[in-house]
């Protein structure tokens, strides 16, 4: 099932995928959405550029620094053999120092154009998962959950950035975030698990007779999402248009997992992925939506 991704044909194009522009996208995206939540809009358009440029470079950063740790398991696996490390279409040492550069710069944007606490976040968030979620991606599948946190802290800089602190709605942000990602990455796991075993990655559906322990986590972490994603309304945060469409979604994203108990779990998994990234975006535009009103 794993897709094998042609060579960067530039050295250009291979620092643009160091990058991760993907996961770098969301991590901004996600940022400006804990930010506007935090101003209850985008107020001060200097910080919020400063903030974005920020992030987007320590994030950046720590795509790069991620390629450089795990150049020899994406040597592999199918869908990784070709990155600019495992093809050979740059030196290490060359990817070490860009991913440094960039996370080096982000944390300098954000500790001088917004504040102490956004920066900190930013250089917890790099040093989480590129020092303990990538090691631990070779030690235990409980990897995920522990991934899941520095894949939730964004939220919480674009608060910090707007407020300058974190209150309980920010933390809520970071729950949502947190339990979102426990489907969507066990999903991608379920589609590439092959990969993951051939590279000896200890991602849960990879492991020998996981399928169940896997369904259960899905469940799970979907299930409590339902409570958790209609909070907002419960703290007088937004209205009854977002508590009834969260809870609607949330149901949705809930059901989405269960097929995966019958037959045919690739597409199974394909489908609960297909709804993961539609859950996200979703979410955004009715809290977004519902504050205009």
């Amino acid at each position: 099932m794993e897709k094998e991704y042609k060579p960067a044909p530039t050295q250009f194009s291979a620092f643009v995928e160091l990058t991760k522009p993907r996961i770098t996208s969301l991590v901004v995206i996600t940022s400006a959405f804990g930010y506007y939540l935090g101003a209850r809009g985008f107020d001060s358009i200097f910080t919020l550029v400063a903030l974005l440029c920020g992030t987007a470079l320590v994030s950046a950063g720590s795509g790069a620094m991620n390629h450089y740790m795990e150049r020899e398991t994406d040597k592999l696996m199918i869908r990784t053999r070709n990155r600019p490390l495992p093809a050979g279409i740059l030196k290490e040492e060359t990817v070490f120092w860009f991913g440094f550069l960039l996370i080096f710069l982000g944390v300098f944007v954000l500790l001088f154009l917004t504040n102490l606490l956004t920066a900190f976040l930013a250089l917890l968030t790099a040093f989480l998962y590129i020092f303990i979620y990538t090691p631990l991606k070779k030690i235990t599948w409980l990897n995920t959950s522990i991934g899941a946190i520095p894949g939730a802290i964004p939220p919480l800089g674009g608060w910090a950035a707007a407020t300058g602190e974190l209150d309980q709605v920010a933390w809520v942000l970071f729950a949502i975030m947190y339990l979102w990602q426990h489907p969507h990455f066990y999903a991608i796991a379920q589609l590439c698990k092959d990969d993951y075993t051939r590279a000896g990655l200890q991602m849960l559906p990879a492991l020998e007779n996981s399928l169940k322990r896997t369904q259960r986590q899905i469940l799970w972490h979907s299930f409590l999402l339902i409570p958790i994603s209609v909070l907002p309304s419960v703290l007088n945060v937004s209205g009854s248009l977002y508590f009834v469409g969260a809870g609607m979604l949330s149901i949705a994203y809930l059901l989405a997992g269960l097929p995966l108990f019958q037959k045919d779990q690739m597409a199974r998994a394909k489908f609960l992925l297909k709804i993961s990234v539609i859950y996200l975006p979703a979410l955004f535009a009715l809290i977004i939506l519902d504050l205009s009103y």
